[in-house]
């Protein structure tokens, strides 16, 4: 005789009892409602008026016919409002499309097309963007305007802050599957036409479980400054691990980076965590009582573009025991890989650190072998962080997924310890009379010469030996900048003499993305020019 058994049926889901950030907002507001969930320019948002807020928004783009699985563009500058379209997108099922506000009409004309979103989120400043491009959204073409003139983004434009006040009715409880998109994050597109790395709700959740580990998230009066652009991944990957812990999340508005408006706001916030990219933290530091002002740090964060060795022991003098920690990914994996731990900043200056736990790597050649310790590979990942693909581009995900790993573009090395260095990107590597010259290393020896405020270096054609390194410097003094000889003296001694730069282009800055990337190509087409 058999005896059969049988799953037992659950059909019942309670609200609230999740792991996404949606039902992580409604558990705070149940027990700590009066909390600040955020704060901008000194104002306070609980965590029970985020969540009627998010809630009514849901309704309203619900009661215009936007359904679960529709995709809802964000366009808007830091604040509290992007957000809550974010969140109030999800809490329908649909998708976030988070924009950069920085783009041309015709490349957000591209995002919208690209993704098929049918609404559209916008802050009063790009209104006039808005109206430029909203005849790209697909139906029920959806407009949100915040501020006091929806009009000035075209006609049907709604009133985001009437809507936000209005009675939540109409929001659908959905239990949200964790394996579905919560966004579309679209890269930086330095090379070319941006991809749509599609993320889901488990991989903000590990995403989450990695920063709170690494950041040292334990405590009740945490404070995280958010001072990345929030269209970017950098910022919404900082500010969910505050949503689930129930911290606070100071946003920084959007706008000309100030090193001392920053440390006025680290000082009145009693900030205790602050991610920023190596270009703001050299600034701040340069500022002689930044150490006093920010006095409540705990941890210091940066990412998103490589440290040179200088800055990195400028930080720790300036902030003596607050630990360093380097988080290094990128948008396609939610998106930190490895951590440099604070205890490791200085012992292993330069590195990013190990994979995190949810990350296996590897280190690999052009054919996917594993290449030697100690040598050079590609890196690629395998991880629940890691995206469910491209937007709407089967050939290119192909293609990043090639052997079964996500094919990262960064090129490293692993020290005897299992530290990861990394040495340029596969594409900006230049080969030079059959040598490979690594960007990142030359960059770094560079960056400690007195007269070097800031440096990249990219190729340029050479008769001779294919490809030579070009140095593109910007000045400690304007009045006195360094010579190529300067530049080839001081690397003598610190680089083999084919890595050395063989010409010099001085400029005022480098050229970067809103995520603090130096654009190569812009840099590329210069010295092409002269």
């Amino acid at each position: 005789m058999s005896v059969t058994q049988s799953r037992p049926s659950v059909s019942t889901r309670l609200p609230g009892s999740g792991q996404n950030w949606l039902d992580q907002i409604a558990r705070h507001a149940h027990q700590m409602p009066d909390r600040p969930a955020l704060v901008f320019r000194g104002q306070p948002t609980s965590w029970a008026t985020l969540q009627r807020r998010v809630r009514a928004v849901a309704a309203a783009l619900v009661a215009n016919g936007v359904a679960e699985g529709d995709r809802v563009a964000v366009l808007m500058s830091n604040r509290p409002e992007f957000l809550e379209a974010v969140l109030a997108a999800n809490a329908l099922g649909a998708i976030a499309v988070p924009v950069n506000f920085r783009l041309s009409a015709d490349e957000v004309a591209f995002i919208i097309a690209d993704s098929g979103s049918v609404a559209l989120a916008v802050d009063q400043d790009l209104a006039p963007l808005a109206a430029q491009v909203r005849g790209g959204l697909a139906g029920p073409a959806v407009c949100l305007v915040t501020g006091p003139s929806p009009a000035a983004a075209g006609p049907g434009a709604l009133s985001f802050d009437e809507l936000a006040a209005a009675p939540a009715d109409g929001t659908p409880d959905l239990a949200l599957d964790e394996h579905a998109p919560a966004l579309i994050m679209y890269t930086s597109g330095t090379t070319g036409r941006p991809k749509g790395a599609v993320l889901s709700h488990l991989n903000l959740s590990v995403q989450t479980q990695t920063l709170i580990r690494y950041w040292r998230l334990y405590r009740d009066d945490e404070i995280n400054l958010c001072a990345s652009p929030m269209f970017h991944i950098a910022a919404i990957g900082a500010i969910a691990p505050l949503i689930a812990t129930g911290g606070t999340t100071v946003i920084m508005p959007s706008g000309q980076f100030d090193p001392e408006v920053m440390l006025d706001v680290l000082e009145r916030e009693r900030v205790t965590h602050v991610f920023m990219v190596p270009a703001q933290w050299q600034a701040v530091v340069a500022i002689p009582d930044a150490g006093r002002r920010a006095a409540h740090l705990r941890v210091m964060c940066w990412g998103a573009a490589p440290a040179t060795v200088t800055l990195l022991e400028a930080m720790a003098a300036t902030f003596p025991g607050v630990p360093n920690v380097c988080t290094f990914g990128q948008t396609e994996m939610s998106p930190v890989t490895t951590v440099l731990d604070g205890e490791d900043a200085l012992r292993k200056i330069g590195s990013v650190g190990k994979a995190v736990p949810a990350v296996s790597i590897r280190i690999v050649d052009d054919a996917m072998n594993d290449v030697p310790r100690g040598e050079i590979g590609e890196i690629v990942y395998r991880g629940p962080n890691l995206m469910l693909g491209y937007w709407n581009l089967p050939e290119a995900t192909k293609e990043a997924f090639e052997g079964g790993w996500f094919h990262s573009g960064d090129l490293v090395r692993e020290d005897e310890d299992g530290f990861l260095y990394v040495v340029d990107r596969k594409k900006d590597m230049i080969i030079s009379g059959g040598e490979n010259i690594y960007c990142a290393e030359v960059e770094n020896v560079l960056a400690s010469h007195p007269a070097v405020a800031d440096v990249a270096v990219v190729a340029a054609p050479h008769e001779r030996w294919g490809e030579t390194p070009v140095a593109v410097v910007v000045a400690a003094d304007p009045a006195a900048p360094p010579t190529l000889d300067d530049l080839a003296e001081w690397c003598r001694t610190r680089l083999a003499s084919y890595k050395k730069p063989t010409q010099l282009l001085v400029l005022d800055a480098l050229p970067r993305n809103a995520s603090g990337k130096v654009l190569k190509p812009v840099l590329r087409q210069a010295v092409r020019e002269g």
